[in-house]
């Protein structure tokens, strides 16, 4: 028997469509709302239903609430660089039509909010939970329209509106079409560097974690009306992060620049891009420097108080099954993982002698 029609948003994405896979497994149906179903490709092999709507044009929204019971919000306008306008139509303004529409639906019962780590202030965290201020501000208009999300969210949910709002770490696992290929092709070409002695703490999370999350705060009457911070039980410092993929790659690992030169030079790059509307992210931003160099622990012991969350998945396994996910995928280096290693190391051993010329 269903437990009911879930409806997920940014579901060709990596959580969106790991997502809509565990919840037919767990017995939901599930409708995707996808921007263009030419480009819904790996949704094909789940049977899920498509249902074609934009984010950005309002008035094609309500129609996908129609019998739905729950929502997994998991789209998001990402990156961290551009005005924060951008970010906010989709962010924040959408949002806004997304949980009216669900509100008008008889049938609606629960609502999961994607939200991020990343609302909260710049600075080292040693522990910080759930009890902490969030930035409105932000270093990026990602950041700051996540955190002006979970204003309008929580406002919601002080008029019975029933939701939870999950805040991942860095998300990592295989389908990553963001992150890891940069860090990648980076390390190919000799040019990835460590700020700093790179020993803080990243706050890494497992996709396969956060979609546990999910499921535990989709069934979980206690979570209703919580916000809930998601990470892996054990977190690295960028030294085992990035060490761990130029091992994989046999590429050498990456030096170390001092942290007052990157600091300076971030803020003569950053600076400059703005003052030349530059429309893509320069080499250095302080959101960069901030996921490169803070110390980024924060507490998960109220996911684990309230949805029994474990974060199970050692980031030595999470890491290797993303990185074999894209030495099957990538275009370049080819389909074989042996392939992609071996060709990999050449590009590295090309590059390192390029470095020493």
């Amino acid at each position: 028997m269903s437990k009911g029609l879930v409806l997920v948003t940014g579901a060709t994405g990596m959580v969106g469509r790991l997502v809509a896979k565990r919840l037919l497994e767990s017995g939901y149906r599930v409708r995707a709302l996808v921007r263009d179903p030419a480009r819904s490709g790996p949704l094909d092999a789940l049977d899920v239903e498509l249902f074609t709507g934009d984010l950005a044009a309002p008035e094609t929204l309500p129609p996908a609430f129609r019998d739905v019971r729950q929502v997994v919000h998991a789209a998001a306008h990402v990156g961290d660089w551009g005005p924060a306008e951008q970010y906010r139509a989709i962010n924040v303004i959408a949002l806004e039509h997304l949980i009216n529409a669900a509100a008008r639906e008889p049938n609606f019962q629960r609502w999961i909010q994607i939200s991020s780590l990343g609302v909260y202030p710049g600075h080292d965290h040693f522990g910080s939970d759930e009890s902490a201020e969030i930035d409105v501000q932000g270093l990026d208009g990602y950041t700051r329209t996540k955190a002006e999300a979970e204003i309008l969210l929580r406002k919601h949910i002080q008029q019975e509106f029933p939701a939870v709002i999950l805040r991942p770490g860095f998300i990592y696992g295989p389908g990553d079409r963001h992150v890891l290929p940069r860090i990648l092709e980076k390390l190919r070409a000799g040019k990835m560097k460590l700020i700093g002695d790179g020993k803080k703490l990243l706050n890494n999370t497992y996709v396969g974690a956060l979609v546990d999350a999910v499921l535990l705060a989709l069934e979980s009457d206690r979570a209703v009306g919580e916000t809930i911070n998601i990470r892996d039980e054990r977190l690295v410092d960028r030294v085992e992060f990035v060490g761990t993929i130029a091992d994989y790659l046999g590429c050498p690992r990456p030096k170390h620049v001092p942290l007052g030169v990157a600091r300076i030079a971030t803020a003569i790059v950053e600076n400059f891009a703005k003052l030349t509307g530059r429309k893509t992210a320069p080499l250095l931003t302080r959101a960069r420097m901030k996921f490169l160099t803070l110390n980024l622990e924060f507490s998960i012991a109220k996911a684990k108080n309230i949805l029994g969350y474990e974060g199970a998945v050692d980031f030595q396994d999470g890491i290797k099954e993303a990185l074999d996910f894209a030495a099957r995928n990538d275009a370049l280096i080819g389909r074989s993982p042996v392939v992609f290693a071996a060709l990999a190391r050449n590009f590295c051993m090309r590059s390192e002698t390029v470095d020493h010329s």
